[in-house]
């Protein structure tokens, strides 16, 4: 199970929230590669910190960046006899909603994952 406090992290919410929980819970998914996951997700995290965005339209751009990011992975979960499939895409598209409301952000699922290839 991962540790869930991410200590660079301001926000007290995301701080000790369990990233990609349901992926590490299931075997399909090598951890090693959910890992990588947490870190884009961690590092979203971060830019919106540092980003301090003020509109969906800027929000939207950090989120697109991830999940451009999420996009570059597919191939590696392939190359280890996983994919981001339907579980996956469920537990990502949460972590970002998750992210945005803790930023105080209501913002649209679909859309802050819009370049999604998965």
């Amino acid at each position: 199970m991962q540790e869930p406090v991410q200590t660079n992290i301001k926000n007290e919410t995301l701080r000790k929230h369990s990233f990609l929980q349901d992926m590490y819970a299931d075997d399909y998914f090598p951890d090693f590669l959910v890992d990588k996951g947490k870190a884009i997700l961690i590092q979203l995290c971060l830019e919106i910190e540092k980003a301090e965005p003020k509109t969906l339209d800027e929000l939207y751009t950090l989120t697109h960046t991830a999940t451009e990011k999420f996009n570059d992975l597919e191939d590696e979960f392939s190359e280890n006899g996983s994919e981001i499939e339907t579980a996956a895409r469920e537990n990502i598209a949460m972590d970002f909603e998750a992210i945005s409301n803790a930023y105080g952000f209501e913002a649209d699922v679909e859309e802050l994952i819009a370049p999604r290839n998965w």
